[in-house]
């Protein structure tokens, strides 16, 4: 899911600063030794593009000798990545398309990646009541949608989004990255979250290009930037998990146009024993907020969390029954990640 918030703003005091250059571009950053980076908020569109297809959907295919299941027969399950075809990398689901219409009785070799298994089976495509061959099943090679960037981390130049990885609609597996653009977005509409029902942002992609997608894995999506993400902001500091406690806290999202805003929310838990993504529950506070979105919905996964002026997690999911409320994942585990991409 994808996530956005936004809060009032509250006023911080600054320990004496000075100016620091990145690409010729001056920010205001603090004398500080704790880690800093650049705070996110901003919406982005993605078109991710998978290592090989993946099944979506195992299916029969009806003969003039009656049902099929060429897929299955083969040992092909939901969720597979089918990696080759006939020894040839596969890049999208075309290529797979053409190689079993092709096949002219034949038996296509496939490579198939099934959880961080590697197999390979034999399926044996067959012609259907209409004259076309099929191997039942359905595949899909790509996803798009609408995210929040978390941060930026300017001396390494990536950044770190969504809180939670993105996943295949049919399967619900997490899609594993070939390649993918990290667009900058902008919001248009907002369907208001209900009881039972999740909403979500509504939006388009821009041309201008955050960066590439490198990583999409349970703890978010992660990249490197193309162009200086700095554009004048301030660096924000990161809350080690130890520090984040019950209270009050804001969080920073767009929900109309491109322009972040703070919103208020409470952290009513904090768990250092549980799933990586759901470090804390928090309840949306701000009227203004919960006027235009009911809680929160699917677009701002990703939005920061901010406590006592200090960068404390992002927002992952919704509590579809209660959507005021949703978890969100320490700031630290996101940082793991970006931090191995640059070692």
């Amino acid at each position: 899911m994808y996530l956005v918030i936004a809060f009032s703003f509250f006023p911080v005091f600054y320990p004496q600063q000075n100016e620091v250059d990145f690409a010729g571009k001056s920010i205001i950053t603090e004398e500080n030794t704790a880690r800093q980076v650049i705070l996110g908020g901003d919406p982005f569109g993605i078109k991710l593009y998978s290592k090989g297809v993946m099944v979506v959907e195992i299916s029969c295919v009806e003969t003039e000798t009656g049902k099929k299941y060429p897929a299955k027969d083969a040992g092909i399950e939901e969720s597979d990545i089918i990696m080759e075809a006939n020894f040839s990398v596969l890049k999208s689901n075309e290529e797979l398309s053409e190689i079993i219409a092709s096949s002219d009785g034949r038996g296509v070799t496939l490579k198939i990646m099934r959880g961080e298994e590697f197999y390979e089976t034999v399926l044996y495509p067959v012609v259907d009541d209409q004259g076309m061959t099929r191997a039942g099943m359905w595949i899909r090679d790509s996803a798009a949608g609408l995210g929040t960037i978390t941060f930026y981390d300017a001396e390494n130049m990536v950044f770190g989004s969504l809180g939670h990885g993105i996943c295949d609609a049919d399967t619900e597996e997490i899609i594993p990255v070939e390649k993918g653009q990290v667009l900058s977005a902008t919001i248009t509409d907002t369907e208001k979250s209900v009881k039972g029902e999740a909403g979500g942002l509504r939006g388009y992609f821009n041309s201008d290009i955050i960066g590439s997608a490198s990583v999409n894995c349970e703890l978010g999506l992660y990249g490197f930037c193309e162009t200086d993400p700095t554009q004048g902001r301030k660096l924000i500091e990161i809350a080690p998990k130890e520090e984040v406690k019950e209270g009050e806290a804001q969080i920073y999202c767009t929900i109309d146009g491109n322009t972040p805003e703070y919103y208020s929310v409470y952290i009513e838990k904090v768990s250092y024993n549980g799933e990586k993504t759901k470090n804390m529950v928090i309840k949306i506070t701000d009227e203004k907020l919960l006027e235009k979105t009911g809680g929160i919905v699917q677009g701002m996964s990703g939005s920061p969390i901010i406590q006592n002026g200090k960068l404390v997690g992002a927002v992952t999911h919704v509590f579809v029954n209660q959507p005021e409320k949703g978890y969100g994942i320490f700031i630290e585990n996101m940082l793991e990640i970006s931090d191995e991409m640059t070692e």
